[in-house]
C-alpha cells in the first residue's frame, strides 16, 4: 500500500470484488426462484390439467382404492412427478410413491387438501437456498360436470434433479466473475502504470537535476491532470535552463566588466605609486580616468542590484509629481555634454512648458540616462542625439533618436533580454547587456511600454510610453 500503483489498483478492483459477488448470488437466486422453479411448477400444471380431464371421465376410481392404484400405476411412468389421490373425505386412496403404501385408506394430514378439497386449487413450493428437500406440491380437485368435488390429485415433484443444473450454472458465474476479478485487475495495472509513469519520469528527472544533470522537458502524456502536472514541470525546466544559462553569463559578464575598470585603476595606482603624482597634469588624468572608472562600477553596481530585485520580486516605485521641463532638463545636461564632448550634435525638442507629470522620477531618470548613454556610446563622430519629450492622449512621451547604426529587424525585440549584446560588431559589442533590459522592467512597472524603430539609414529611435492616470497642469 506504499505505492501509488499498488493503491490505484485496488481503488480499480475493489468494486468488483464486492459488487461482483452479490450481483452473482442475486443472478443465482433469480434463477433458480424466479426461471427454473417457475418452468417446472408450468410443466406441472400442464400435467396435473391432463390427469385432472382423464379421472373426471373415470369417476369409478374415486370409490374404488383397488381402481385408483391401478389408474396410479399405469400413469406415474408418464409423469416426473409423484402421484396421490385422495377421496372426498381426505383419505388416501393411491399413491405412486411406495413408501406411502402403508398409508393407503387412512385420513392424509398435508398442507393445502382443505382447500383442494373445496375446490380450491393450490401450488405449494418448499424451497430453501441449500436445495436440499425441495419439492414443487400441486393439489388439484376433481369436478364431475355438476361441480361436485370427486377427489383431490397431489403431484409432488421434488427439485433434486435440478441441483446438477444450478451447480453448472452457479460454476459459470464463479468463472465469469474470477475472469471479471482478473480483465479489472489488468485493467488497472495499465490505467496505474499510465499513471505512474508520468510521475516517475518527473521525480527521476528532478532527482537527476539535484545530483547535477541536465534538467530535460518531458513528454506530455496521460491523462488532462497529468498533461498539466508534466506542462508545469516542462515551464519549471525552461525556466530553471534560462536562469541556471543567465548565471553562467552573469558570472562571465561580471568577471569580464569588473576586471577591465579594476585593471585600468590598478594600472593609475601604480603609475602614482611609481612618481607620476609630481606631474600635476599627469596625476589629475590618471585620477579623472580613475574617478571615471569607478562611475562605470557604480552603474555595474546598480544594474546589478535592479537584477536583484526584479529576481525576488522586491522592485517598488515611489511615484511623485515633477514639472515635466524642469526635472528633465537637470537629467539631460550631462549626457549633453557627454554628447558634446565626443563631437556630436545634441538636438532638444522639449517645451519649456511641458505640464507635470507623475511618476518615479529616480526609476524614470534611469531609464532615460540607459537610453541616452546607449545613443551616444554607439553614435559615430558629427552624429546626431535628438531628445524629444510631450504629453499626448494621457501619456507622457519620450523619444531618443540617434544616427548610429541601425538595428536588425528579427533583433529588435531581443535587444530588451538579459545579456543580449547582439550577434554583429555594429551595435552592443561591450558591457552587461542589462541596460536596456532594466529600462524596459522600469517603464513595465509603471504600465507603460518601450518602442523601437530603427534602420540602416536613419539610425535607431526608442520612445518610452508613460500612462497618466491624471494630467496635471
Amino acid at each position: 500500500m506504499k505505492s501509488l500503483r499498488t493503491r490505484l489498483l485496488i481503488t480499480h478492483i475493489l468494486p468488483v470484488i464486492v459488487a461482483v459477488p452479490l450481483m452473482a448470488l442475486a443472478l443465482i437466486y433469480i434463477l433458480q426462484t424466479q426461471i427454473l422453479l417457475a418452468n417446472l411448477s408450468n410443466e406441472l400444471r400442464a400435467q396435473a390439467v391432463l390427469l385432472v380431464e382423464i379421472t373426471s371421465q373415470q369417476a369409478k376410481i374415486w370409490y374404488s382404492s383397488g381402481d385408483a392404484q391401478a389408474f396410479v400405476t399405469r400413469i406415474s411412468p408418464q409423469i416426473d412427478a409423484q402421484v396421490m389421490l385422495v377421496d372426498i373425505h381426505g383419505n388416501l386412496l393411491a399413491a405412486s410413491d411406495p413408501e406411502e403404501f402403508s398409508h393407503i385408506g387412512k385420513v392424509v394430514n398435508l398442507a393445502g387438501l382443505a382447500e383442494a378439497l373445496e375446490g380450491k386449487p393450490s401450488t405449494l413450493v418448499e424451497y430453501n437456498p441449500a436445495m436440499n428437500n425441495d419439492a414443487i406440491n400441486m393439489w388439484v380437485p376433481v369436478v364431475d360436470q355438476g361441480h361436485q368435488v370427486l377427489g383431490v390429485i397431489r403431484l409432488n415433484l421434488p427439485i433434486k434433479s435440478l441441483q446438477n443444473k444450478i451447480s453448472s450454472t452457479r460454476s459459470l458465474i464463479f468463472w465469469i466473475l474470477g475472469g471479471s476479478v482478473l480483465l479489472g485487475a489488468l485493467l488497472g495495472l495499465l490505467l496505474a502504470l499510465s499513471i505512474e509513469r508520468p510521475l516517475r519520469k518527473a521525480t527521476n528527472a528532478i532527482q537527476n537535476y539535484s545530483n547535477g544533470l541536465p534538467l530535460n522537458t518531458l513528454p506530455e502524456q496521460g491523462p488532462s491532470e497529468l498533461r498539466l502536472l508534466v506542462r508545469a514541470f516542462n515551464s519549471l525546466a525552461e525556466r530553471l535552463t534560462l536562469l541556471e544559462d543567465s548565471r553562467r553569463r552573469l558570472l562571465a559578464n561580471l568577471i569580464h566588466e569588473l576586471g577591465r575598470p579594476l585593471g585600468a585603476m590598478l594600472s593609475a595606482i601604480q603609475a602614482l605609486q611609481g612618481g607620476a603624482d609630481r606631474n600635476k597634469e599627469l596625476r589629475h588624468e590618471l585620477l579623472d580616468g580613475m574617478a571615471s572608472e569607478i562611475r562605470r562600477l557604480e552603474k555595474l553596481l546598480n544594474e546589478l542590484s535592479h537584477l536583484h530585485d526584479q529576481g525576488i520580486g522586491t522592485l517598488e516605485l515611489d511615484y511623485h509629481t515633477v514639472n515635466g521641463s524642469e526635472w528633465l532638463t537637470d537629467i539631460l545636461v550631462p549626457w549633453r555634454e557627454a554628447a558634446l564632448a565626443k563631437g556630436l550634435q545634441w538636438q532638444n525638442d522639449i517645451s519649456l512648458n511641458l505640464p507635470a507629470i507623475e511618476l518615479d522620477p529616480d526609476r524614470i531618470a534611469q531609464v532615460i540616462g540607459n537610453l541616452v548613454s546607449n545613443a551616444i556610446k554607439y553614435t559615430p563622430f558629427d552624429g546626431i542625439i535628438g531628445i524629444r519629450a510631450s504629453l499626448q492622449d494621457g501619456e507622457f512621451i519620450f523619444q531618443v533618436q540617434d544616427s548610429g547604426p541601425g538595428i536588425d529587424f528579427d533583433e529588435q525585440e531581443m535587444i530588451f533580454t538579459p545579456f543580449y549584446r547582439g550577434r554583429t560588431s555594429k551595435r552592443f559589442p561591450q558591457g552587461m547587456g542589462l541596460g536596456l533590459t532594466i529600462a524596459r522592467d522600469l517603464v513595465t512597472a509603471h504600465k507603460g511600454r518601450i518602442t523601437i524603430e530603427s534602420s540602416a539609414v536613419s539610425g535607431s529611435t526608442f520612445t518610452v510610453h508613460i500612462p497618466q492616470e491624471k494630467l496635471i497642469s
